[in-house]
């Protein structure tokens, strides 16, 4: 059974950092790009960041660049999302996700496997 258990959600205020985290189970992890994709309320799903099997290459939304970074652990099949420098906009579900598919995945519709989320919510 695969599962992609994402964590590191929680509350937060403009300008902090956070290091989301996906542990995943059931599929061979180095044979699949993996992906961040987020989903705020009333809102359609939208990538945020993708990275390629061997961790050589990697590609960011332009609303994150240069303040999100994707990274892997082939050893440990665990994926990441370091955050700084929040803004309200990115107030999300945040949900990782494996494809078998190459190339620079952006859509979710190429992704075949999900996690259930972990929300980012800032505080009043």
């Amino acid at each position: 059974q695969v599962q992609l258990v994402e964590s590191g959600g929680g509350l937060v205020q403009p300008g902090d950092s956070l290091r989301l985290s996906c542990a995943v189970s059931g599929l061979s992890f180095s044979d699949h790009r993996m992906g961040w994709f987020r989903q705020a309320p009333g809102k359609e799903r939208e990538f945020v960041a993708t990275i390629s099997r061997g961790a050589t290459s990697w590609y960011y939304a332009d609303s994150v660049k240069g303040r999100f970074t994707i990274s892997r652990d082939n050893a440990k099949n665990t994926l990441s999302l370091q955050v700084h420098s929040l803004k309200l906009e990115d107030a999300a579900i945040y949900y990782c996700a494996a494809t078998s598919q190459y190339g620079h995945k952006t859509s979710p519709t190429d992704y075949e496997y999900w996690g259930q989320g972990t929300r980012v919510t800032f505080s009043p």
